[in-house]
């Protein structure tokens, strides 16, 4: 691990099109065949000089646009139709999953860029927790630790209600990218049959959530990273002291490279699939 004084990381913030929002750069010549990733802040690659994006690109040999929000979820995407229209024009796209509390829903809504930020709280779930004072609440998780506390059996019906508003969000998504698309599980472990613990991200989503997805897209992989690789994490990230607890939660740069080879194999062969100009071979 590098702490702050040894010197930051630039992400390069860049912008493409007409879009609002600030991505991880170099920003990528988007005018041949490119791929676009889509996701949270594993997928930016907070803390980490070479993201998997990156690793894909250099091992495709086609520009990968990294259109990864940090703590973004399908509402990021939803809210900037400008972003999706970019990815609608890639040769294919790859979306992290990300958890079902970081949506704007019929009890809550959250901030439209970092959707982790609770905003506020919606009559439905004043009714559902008629208790609880939502005033110091400022993010989903806190949100989620609170109810849950507060009544378990509520609670349930709550988490039910999310893994639904989920789904229709990220078919929403997946309906705006191109025909090639490729759903990412990164996550210590395989989904759960159920997920309805704090302990488990993404937050919420289960085997059966995956499965809804399956017939629309080309393919799912499953991240699940070495347990080498996860003891790397806090020597081969670059963050400040202060943010350890951030970069606990995030992958280093050992899984990154996992990651990447996970989804370079799978892009050859579905690009090596379509019809058209071939694309670059790996260097």
């Amino acid at each position: 691990m590098l702490d702050a004084s040894a010197g930051a990381l630039d992400y390069l913030p860049c912008r493409y099109g007409t879009s609002k929002a600030v991505f991880r750069g170099p920003e990528r010549d988007l005018s041949r065949p490119y791929v676009a990733m889509l996701g949270g802040s594993a997928t930016f690659g907070k803390y980490v000089e070479r993201p998997y994006p990156a690793l894909v690109e250099a091992a495709i040999g086609l520009p990968v646009a990294n259109l990864a929000g940090l703590n973004a979820g399908p509402d990021f995407y939803l809210s900037d139709p400008a972003t999706l229209d970019v990815a609608a024009g890639a040769r294919a796209a790859v979306v992290q999953v990300t958890g079902a509390e970081a949506l704007s829903n019929p009890f809550y809504t959250v901030h439209g860029r970092r959707n982790d930020r609770f905003v506020a709280a919606a009559p439905r779930l004043h009714a559902l927790f008629p208790r609880v004072d939502f005033t110091d609440i400022h993010f989903t998780r806190h949100l989620m630790q609170v109810l849950q506390r507060a009544d378990t059996g509520r609670f349930a019906e709550l988490v039910h209600a999310l893994q639904q508003n989920w789904l229709v969000k990220m078919r929403q998504v997946l309906s705006r990218l191109p025909a090639r698309r490729i759903l990412l599980w990164l996550a210590d472990t395989t989904p759960p049959g159920r997920a309805e613990s704090l302990d488990c991200a993404p937050l919420f989503i289960d085997r059966g959530l995956i499965d809804a997805l399956r017939f629309e897209v080309s393919a799912v992989v499953h991240a699940v990273p070495s347990p080498r690789a996860r003891a790397m994490a806090p020597f081969d990230m670059t963050y400040a002291e202060t943010e350890a607890a951030q970069a606990a939660c995030l992958p280093g740069a050992a899984v990154h490279s996992e990651v990447a080879d996970r989804l370079a194999s799978v892009l050859h062969s579905l690009l090596r699939m379509e019809k058209g100009p071939p694309f670059g071979d790996p260097p």
